[in-house]
């Protein structure tokens, strides 16, 4: 296993200190979408980023921001490779990411089982606004393709689901 330079973490949190897109409330290390950053010579980074799906549209848009914000760290040449082994997961949203989901008005992905064992059915999705469970789905897909649109029975309120991937 190869372990990260001092400069490679420095670059690492610039990187991923740059909002997503779609939901600007995280940014890329949030998310999970960043995976490595490696030096590989002076002045030279090479940026692994796996998409949410493939074919995600913001993948271009996150990799040239990403280019973006190294150029402005003194970074004259950078590498944004698109990466799809290991897939990204809903898994990969950190505990921030989640919490902050919440704060915005989007229900986060259920949490899987950290053992990899059977995933427990839950069929109730808990209300951003007032934690209710008693939801409804309103539309398999929403804003973007990795959210669904429900409304809450309780509030009455509607709210994007972050689909578990």
């Amino acid at each position: 296993m190869v372990t990260e330079t001092h400069l490679e973490a420095e670059l690492r949190q610039v990187a991923g200190s740059v909002p997503d897109p779609e939901l600007p409330v995280l940014t890329l290390e949030e998310l999970g979408v960043l995976r490595a950053v490696h030096v590989s010579g002076p002045g030279r980074v090479e940026v692994e980023l796996t998409p949410t799906y493939t074919g995600c549209p913001a993948i271009e848009a996150m990799s040239s921001d990403i280019e973006r914000v190294l150029h402005d760290h003194g970074i004259l040449d950078v590498t944004v490779r698109t990466v799809l082994s290991p897939a990204w997961s809903t898994d990969d949203i950190s505990a921030e990411g989640r919490r902050k989901l919440t704060e915005f008005g989007i229900a986060p992905p259920r949490p899987q089982p950290a053992d990899g064992g059977p995933v427990p059915l839950t069929l109730s999705v808990r209300c951003p606004h007032c934690g209710s469970t008693d939801t409804e789905l309103l539309s398999r897909f929403s804003s973007t393709a990795c959210k669904a649109l429900r409304r809450c029975v309780s509030c009455r309120e509607p709210f994007d689901h972050f689909k578990e991937l």
